[in-house]
């Protein structure tokens, strides 16, 4: 019987259950940041790119 009763308590315990839920919520999140990361990471570059083609392409004049 006391075997029965340790089932019964394992079945209706939901601790295993929020644990799973958060490490799902936590696996999104951090999936999220990487993608918005890559995202930003590529944007930059190309920025970064367009505003030194910009600049070596600049003279200044030395005479006043």
């Amino acid at each position: 019987m006391k075997l029965f009763k340790l089932a019964k308590n394992f079945r209706n315990d939901e601790d295993g259950a929020v644990t799973v839920d958060w490490v799902v919520l936590t696996a999104a999140i951090v999936g999220l940041g990487i993608a918005v990361l890559t995202s930003v990471t590529s944007g930059t570059k190309t920025l970064t790119e367009k505003v030194s083609n910009q600049l070596s392409g600049q003279t200044i004049k030395t005479t006043f």
